[in-house]
């Protein structure tokens, strides 16, 4: 202020100079009036100047100037630009948040008060089968029919959640439909949040849960109600020593089934609870298969008194990498299953090879019944069984191929199951050729 008041000053004195030098004293005055009136037009047009620039384009400012409108344009400068760092940066802020939410796996949706679309991520959009472009500003309703959906969108009681399933044009189609929890959450007024996740694998994995308990419970339940008839028979009747030596070998055979089927389950546990093996163990596969032609010669006896033709061929003296036990238990699963379901005097061919890439292939194809096409890609599944009669005829639990499956799966392995109705069956292990090498090699290391 003291310095426009200064110039204001100075403009009428020097205007009031020139007039008296020029036409005399008597002008003083009007020559100091028209240097004020000239002064403040000046200030009026540099004002006026200043506030055009500020209507249409800001950044046309000039750079600082003197006096105070050119200090006060500087000022507005630096507010402006401050202004728009701060904006830039909540810009940025905004779409590193929207980013985060659309790699977020649950749908976010966000309705307006009349239940519009105004921004979905792309989960949402794929659950829901929204185009993010097409469908904004669309009613969710009309998009999502389901009526349960529509009543509970339409109710404003959201204190719990929804299970809907997904709309046919959502995500793609599987062997089920995909389930999906929705929650509606209350924003801003009337403005909502809706928030969806997928729990098909969880809503799976309780009915898997269920069906475990469910067998494993009727599996243990069957051979438990023929020992307490035998023990009741044992403890009422008067039995001569051969029928009660017959009773205890049938009571001795069902516990064994017991004992066999909680071993199972314990090693199904121990698999899924345990770390992956090293491949820093190399065992030879002809101790491995050693130790399952004994097994196999042994089941064969007590099964049939014809036996069977069991075939045992190496074309490779090689080791595998991994855990001795886990191994030497899924090749004996899969040799055991096919000696069960082989009829008396059927063949049962081993085999173990390495093929042209590396990779090592344990086989084994019995001569038994064979298997129908539907029934394989279930065949792994805990307590699936082709024949339930002829599998506790033979003494299996239904769990051997699931055991099989689990230790392929740790060691990298890939089981393959090839079977015809009529002309017997083959399963394979297949097994990756960083867990193979030849048996020399351990003599040299």
């Amino acid at each position: 202020m003291p310095f426009r008041i200064a110039t204001f000053l100075i403009a009428s004195c020097a205007c009031a100079a020139v007039a008296a030098g020029l036409f005399g004293p008597k002008l003083v005055w009007p020559g100091a009036w028209m240097g004020a009136l000239a002064w403040l037009a000046l200030d009026a047009w540099r004002a006026q100047r200043l506030l055009h620039v500020l209507r249409n384009d800001t950044a046309a400012l000039p750079s600082r100037g003197s006096g105070v409108w050119g200090e006060l344009s500087e000022r507005i400068r630096k507010l402006l630009r401050t202004r728009e760092q701060q904006t830039r940066q909540a810009e940025d802020r905004l779409q590193e948040f929207l980013a985060a939410i659309q790699a977020s796996p649950n749908g976010v949706v966000l309705l307006d008060a009349q239940g519009r679309i105004e921004w979905c991520n792309q989960t949402a959009a794929a659950q829901f089968g929204i185009d993010v472009e097409r469908d904004l500003l669309q009613h969710l309703a009309n998009l999502v029919r389901d009526p349960i959906f529509i009543t509970y969108l339409a109710s404003w009681n959201y204190s719990r959640d929804v299970l809907i399933d997904a709309p046919a044009q959502g995500m793609p189609r599987r062997n089920h439909p995909t389930r999906l929890s929705v929650q509606v959450h209350p924003y801003a007024g009337n403005r909502r949040m809706l928030l969806t996740r997928d729990i098909t694998s969880l809503e799976q994995a309780e009915a898997m849960r269920r069906d475990f308990v469910a067998n494993v419970s009727h599996e243990i339940r069957t051979p438990l109600t023929v020992l307490a008839g035998f023990v009741e028979t044992l403890q009422t009747l008067p039995l001569d020593a051969e029928e009660r030596a017959r009773y205890l070998a049938l009571m001795a055979q069902q516990s064994t089934r017991m004992e066999t089927l909680v071993n199972d389950l314990l090693t199904l546990s121990r698999l899924e609870g345990s770390a992956a093996p090293t491949a820093s163990q190399w065992t030879r596969v002809r101790a491995l298969l050693a130790h399952c032609e004994d097994e196999a010669k042994g089941l064969s006896s007590r099964l049939t008194p014809l036996g069977h033709r069991l075939s045992f061929t190496v074309d490779a003296d090689s080791e595998l990498s991994g855990a001795p036990v886990e191994l030497q238990s899924a090749m004996s699963n899969l040799l055991s299953n096919a000696v069960r379901y082989t009829p008396g005097g059927g063949v049962v061919v081993v085999t173990w090879r390495v093929l042209q890439d590396g990779r090592g292939e344990y086989a084994v194809r019995d001569s038994g019944p064979g298997i129908a096409a539907e029934h394989i890609p279930r065949l792994t599944e805990r307590f699936y069984r082709v024949d339930r009669s002829r599998s506790r005829e033979t003494g299996g639990t239904g769990l051997g191929l699931a055991i099989v499956k689990h230790i392929a799966q740790r060691h990298g392995a890939e089981l393959r199951i090839d079977s015809t109705v009529g002309q017997g069956s083959r399963f394979a292990l297949v097994f990756p050729a960083s867990r193979v090498r030849e048996a020399r090699l351990l003599a040299k290391a």
